[in-house]
């Protein structure tokens, strides 16, 4: 039987948080995210994972506080539900999204929703696994879309009015971050760096509080790479792929 444990202000310090395993390049992103998951547990945050070292894990907390650009009353929003390598194909993503939904259910919740997308991309779960317990498309921008989980009739959640610009006034290369992810943290130092040395322009906009991230100008703030103006990728980008990149 898997045995799971879920991080508290007791545990987390000794505890891993299953992303950057082992990257001594990543620790102080795994410090920067563990302080802020430390912050964001009196909001009611859950990270539960598979107990030993791994990348198999799920993450949720209430949509009013969770730091997505959705509007929404008394559900659960999902940022990431993640099994990897050898973990995979052993129902342990069933596991952790039933417990997700079970808990959801017993806190009185009408409903848990998460992001996907039409197509595969970076750092999004499988449409496919999630509607096979029961979740359905409620809103969309382009091919981008809010999947819920609904227990009841309440109203469901939906994007934010700035979320659907998935646009801004700025042509230069532009890069809004949060600690929400531990690979964040290296990669944006290593492209401060890169841009000083290359006399190359990347502004670099961190999202630093529930209402900068609920008045994102895109569904992603965690990473979302921007040029000319308009939104093309949430791929964590190193040096050399933005040298690539502008090439």
């Amino acid at each position: 039987m898997n045995e799971y444990i879920n991080l508290s202000l007791e545990n987390i310090e000794s505890e891993h948080i299953c992303c950057a395993l082992g990257d001594k390049k990543h620790q102080d992103g795994v410090n920067k995210k563990k302080e802020w998951i430390k912050n964001k547990l009196k909001d009611g945050h859950v990270f539960r994972k598979l107990e030993g070292r791994g990348k198999m894990f799920i993450e949720y907390e209430p949509v009013e506080t969770a730091w997505t650009p959705i509007d929404g009353k008394n559900y659960e929003y999902i940022y990431c539900l993640w099994v990897a390598g050898s973990f995979k194909g052993k129902g342990i993503g069933k596991e952790l999204l039933e417990y997700a939904i079970n808990d959801s259910k017993e806190k009185g919740k009408s409903g848990i929703c998460t992001i996907v997308s039409k197509k595969k991309k970076p750092f999004l779960g499988e449409k496919n696994f999630f509607q096979h317990f029961g979740f359905e498309v409620i809103d969309n921008i382009e091919d981008y879309e809010l999947l819920a989980l609904k227990f009841n009739d309440d109203e469901t959640p939906k994007f934010r009015e700035n979320a659907r610009k998935m646009q801004i006034d700025s042509k230069e290369f532009t890069i809004y971050y949060s600690t929400e992810c531990p690979y964040v943290e290296y990669e944006v130092k290593e492209l401060s760096e890169f841009a000083k040395n290359n006399n190359i322009t990347v502004n670099l906009i961190k999202i630093d509080s529930l209402e900068k991230a609920k008045n994102a100008p895109c569904i992603f703030n965690n990473w979302a790479n921007f040029y000319n103006g308009k939104f093309i990728s949430n791929t964590i980008l190193n040096a050399n792929a933005l040298e690539k990149l502008i090439k």
